[in-house]
């Protein structure tokens, strides 16, 4: 075992990891700030709320549907032209963010409705009565009472994201991913797999324990 380690070559690894944190942390970034207002207008427009408008709710719940239900893998190869027109390129980095980020978005504004609607209407009517605007209903009553869900949502986000950024190696997208893939399987070196199979698991397992002991803080208040 010693042996076979003593072959793998190290700061290759820790350059794919480094290259998966920064799809991670970019993808992450840009999915909070387009999914958030996105599951806020879906809560909003949606049947018996605020600015109910089935219309619309439809058309946006019609969209977000079709996002999630297309395979990450086929979403990475059809994106190819709209992220080389977006970055340029659609390898490394740089090509894997946009369909991360349109992979995710969908999946992030739906576990924002979720946790919106999770809000008891009490609150809601409460801020009505006392006249408050829509805006100071949504800012000081329903996102401070859906905070432990919604950071709960951008836990399993986060989670989500690295499986598709392992997957994004599949088009050339970088990380570990991509070195699983090249290495791993198309060079049959078994220990590259493992390394990257384990450095994915610990980096999901401490997602989930630094969101769960958010979540469970902001209950707390």
């Amino acid at each position: 075992m010693r042996e076979l380690l003593n072959q793998v070559d190290w700061l290759d690894i820790g350059w794919a990891t480094v290259d998966t944190l920064s799809m991670l942390g970019g993808s992450l970034l840009f999915t909070v700030l387009l999914g958030l207002p996105l599951g806020i207008l879906l809560f909003l427009t949606g049947p018996r709320q605020l600015l109910a408008h089935g219309k619309l709710y439809g058309a946006l719940s019609l969209l977000v549907n079709l996002l999630r239900s297309v395979p990450f893998v086929i979403l990475l190869i059809v994106l190819i032209p709209f992220t080389l027109l977006l970055v340029g390129t659609s390898l490394g980095v740089a090509g894997a963010i946009p369909p991360l980020v349109v992979g995710a978005t969908p999946l992030f504004a739906r576990l924002v409705e979720t946790a919106l609607r999770e809000v008891d209407p009490g609150i809601v009517e409460a801020a009505q009565a006392m006249g408050a605007t829509t805006r100071q209903i949504v800012v000081g009553a329903l996102l401070p009472e859906a905070m432990p869900g919604i950071v709960a949502a951008v836990t399993m986000t986060a989670i989500t994201l690295v499986s598709y950024a392992a997957m994004s190696g599949v088009v050339g997208g970088g990380g570990l991913g991509d070195l699983a893939i090249r290495y791993g399987y198309q060079r049959f070196q078994t220990e590259v797999m493992v390394i990257t199979v384990v450095l994915l698991l610990i980096l999901v397992q401490a997602l989930q324990m630094i969101g769960d002991r958010v979540v469970i803080r902001l209950s707390r208040r």
